[in-house]
């Protein structure tokens, strides 16, 4: 068994309406035992299995437990970093937590994750400056009309003395990249969160289509979170960290703690497979 398929337990199963009769195989794994392998696993592998529902949003505690033991687990090696270990006492635990936090939100995202959208902060409308035109009919010419209608005269036309001029006005209108839906997909605008692309080179050569990794995403079918997000968090909070800090060697101590989420979980896969094997 594999995590991938406990997801399905944490959910109740929508009623089978048929005569069917339900697996009686001596190998099927019950409820019971998959909760007990869980439990086996969580107490063999607790990082990984926490990342893991965390990343799937099962549970929020599972999630706060992953980032803390990342935090602790950063803060024991964090002294290698010449930026990092030159922070105080007080800044540098604040310092890990935030990359700790960014960490487990860029392991936990995928093509299917979605995030609020920054044109109009969640908003859906945005004020957009449009123009228009308006019609404005003077004080004299308009009581002229008015009195003229009034005389019965009925071949007077009120457009030859009205006045069209072109007004700008802020207006709110549907964000141009949600739609209005709020959030917007991580998954890869070119091949839609497949991670496959059509190689059209190839295709035109071989004359079938021709499918390779797609070279916007690498293949993961999902933008990563760019890792400056990180640091602009970081500088509200100090600016000893720079950006040329930031990409000699703090950036490299931050993609090792997104690979440590990883391994993690791939520790806490290999425990459970021992167990339900």
């Amino acid at each position: 068994m594999n995590l991938e398929a406990l997801p399905k337990f944490y959910a109740p199963k929508s009623p089978k309406l048929s005569d069917d009769a339900p697996a009686t195989s001596n190998d099927a794994l019950s409820v019971t035992d998959v909760m007990a392998a869980q439990g086996m696993t969580q107490n063999r592998a607790s990082f990984g299995f926490s990342a893991f529902l965390g990343k799937l949003g099962i549970s929020i505690t599972e999630k706060e437990k992953a980032i803390a033991l990342l935090s602790d687990y950063a803060l024991s090696r964090c002294d290698r970093v010449p930026a990092l270990r030159k922070l105080s006492a007080e800044i540098k635990p604040k310092v890990i937590r935030i990359l700790a936090v960014y960490a487990f939100e860029d392991y936990s995202r995928s093509a299917s994750t979605t995030r609020t959208c920054d044109c109009c902060n969640g908003e859906g409308f945005i004020d957009a400056e449009v123009f228009s035109m308006k019609t404005h009919t003077p004080g004299k010419n308009k009581e002229f009309v008015k009195m003229s209608l009034h005389m019965g005269v009925k071949d007077i036309k009120p457009s030859a003395y009205e006045v069209r001029r072109q007004v700008r006005e802020i207006n709110r209108v549907l964000c141009h990249q949600c739609k209005g839906k709020k959030v917007v997909s991580s998954s890869c605008n070119d091949c839609h969160g497949r991670g496959k692309a059509v190689n059209r080179e190839l295709t035109a050569k071989q004359g079938v289509p021709v499918f390779t990794d797609c070279k916007r995403c690498g293949g993961n079918g999902y933008a990563r979170m760019p890792s400056t997000e990180a640091l602009e968090a970081i500088r509200l909070l100090t600016d000893a960290i720079s950006l040329d800090t930031w990409k000699k060697s703090v950036k490299k101590f931050y993609d090792d703690l997104i690979e440590k989420f990883e391994v993690e979980e791939a520790w806490a896969e290999e425990q459970l497979r021992r167990v339900t094997k």
